[in-house]
């Protein structure tokens, strides 16, 4: 069985009896916060590490800190609604867990779907489909343990499958000088270090659409002797121009309300135009769908490593396989989750037979 949760986050939260605390601010407090209105979830208090309290407020909330809320309340839940990757931090929060009643509610970068069962429901042969897909027995645990996770915020589902991206480098992905590297979402170039770790590549094509971003980039590459070719424009599945909301950070995506600035936007096939690829990384804010589509071609005649990313929409742990394995069968997928909490960094890494140039 791969759902063995019972309930959602929300539905626990909403009978628990016990004061709920959220800790911590900034844009994935309020997603969660919007999540609790809508299933009539009270907020008894906002607090935030001691070091981030200056007496200031959070949607009118007094933040306090976690003296403060010991000093209020004899006992108390607490709701996890920042991300993190530090060990410390981790550390830490899986302390609390041990002391208190502990989420760090799922709420998706990309879309508004939030995981219930009758969500599950919904995509169970999907779930079912994309789980047989899995190339190895670490891939359906991490598999099982995203979707429980999602369902239910524990965070020890997320902590139970962590593994090193160290790991997957060295034992799936495996660099090698001879490597033409694609790196969709490029940043300020921290992926390309990454990779440029484990070996030195032949060439890498570097693809960023946020200004600032690609300034840093830009800035990056003039530090490297490796043959770079930096690109101020967004992933699609076709060419064209969309509004972009660029926020200077690896959060900057597609903007749906059409807000934003009209960017352009190009397909991998398109910027390839037939030319050989070896490797490619997909990290675009919940549009890796799109991205995949437009490298169809690409895929069928290259066969390239993936490294996707497969956390930002509720429904990418499953989908996204599903979508490699339609583009192109002989596929082997992995699924790994890197340290972070909520299960961002849960990674697809795609291994094929590569075809000759």
């Amino acid at each position: 069985m791969i759902i063995t949760e019972k309930e959602s986050v929300w539905e626990r939260l909403a009978r628990s009896k016990k004061p709920i605390v959220l800790y911590g601010m900034g844009l994935g407090a309020q997603k969660i916060m919007r999540a609790m209105e809508k299933y009539q979830i009270p907020i008894a208090a906002v607090f935030a590490s001691d070091e981030f309290v200056r007496g200031q407020s959070f949607c009118g909330y007094p933040v306090k800190t976690f003296q403060q809320i010991k000093e209020l309340f004899s006992d108390f839940f607490i709701v996890v609604s920042f991300a993190f990757w530090q060990q410390e931090l981790i550390d830490k929060v899986t302390g609390l867990s041990e002391q208190y009643e502990l989420v760090a509610p799922h709420v998706p970068v990309a879309g508004e779907d939030l995981v219930t069962l009758d969500w599950l429901k919904q995509w169970e042969v999907s779930i079912r489909e994309a789980y047989e897909l899995m190339g190895d027995e670490q891939s359906q645990k991490v598999f099982a343990a995203t979707l429980n996770y999602k369902l239910s915020g524990k965070i020890s589902y997320i902590l139970s499958v962590t593994t090193p991206k160290s790991q997957a480098y060295e034992r799936i992905i495996k660099p090698t000088q001879e490597d033409i590297y694609l790196d969709l979402g490029a940043y300020d170039g921290d992926t390309i270090r990454e990779v440029l770790a484990y070996a030195p590549l032949k060439k890498i094509i570097a693809v960023e659409p946020d200004p600032k971003n690609f300034r840093k980039l830009l800035a990056f590459t003039q530090t490297r002797q490796e043959e770079i070719l930096p690109l101020n424009v967004g992933i699609y599945q076709e060419d064209t121009q969309l509004a972009f909301a660029a926020r200077a950070g690896r959060h900057s995506s597609l903007s749906r309300d059409g807000s934003g600035k009209l960017t352009a936007m190009r397909s991998v096939d398109s910027i390839l135009e037939g030319g050989p690829v070896t490797l490619i990384k997909m990290d675009v804010e919940g549009e890796e769908g799109p991205a995949l589509a437009g490298a169809k071609n690409t895929i069928a005649r290259y066969r390239p490593r993936l490294i996707v990313s497969a956390y930002h929409r509720s429904e990418d742990t499953f989908i996204l396989p599903l979508q490699i394995a339609r583009l192109c069968p002989e596929y082997r997928i992995y699924l790994r989750q890197h340290p972070y909490i909520p299960a961002w960094e849960n990674n697809i890494y795609a291994l094929a037979p590569a075809k000759g140039f």
